[in-house]
């Protein structure tokens, strides 16, 4: 049986959960946390681009950690977001 890929599904009007690996390197500077390296984040562009020109919404899901449970600026993802609405020339939201 042949391995199914994105381009072989109708997505349209579907909601569509997607794993991320988005643990990039940043560092802290006068403006907050700056992404030194989003490799990472360039290398998922073509499969957004191919699910929202199918039609779908897409669900990303990723994390930074959490040290000894407790929220931690540094591993914010929020940099993250606004370098993804940056790439991809729309808004992306974060939630928790």
């Amino acid at each position: 049986m042949a391995k199914l890929t994105i381009k072989d599904v109708d997505l349209s009007g579907k909601r569509v959960f997607v794993r991320v690996d988005y643990n990039v390197p940043m560092a802290e500077s006068d403006e907050g946390m700056t992404i030194n390296d989003d490799t990472r984040i360039r290398a998922t562009i073509p499969t957004l681009d191919q699910l929202v020109s199918q039609g779908a919404k897409i669900i990303l899901a990723a994390h930074l950690g959490r040290p000894k449970g407790k929220k931690e600026p540094s591993m914010s993802l929020r940099p993250v977001a606004q370098k993804l609405s940056d790439l991809l020339g729309r808004p992306c939201s974060i939630c928790r």
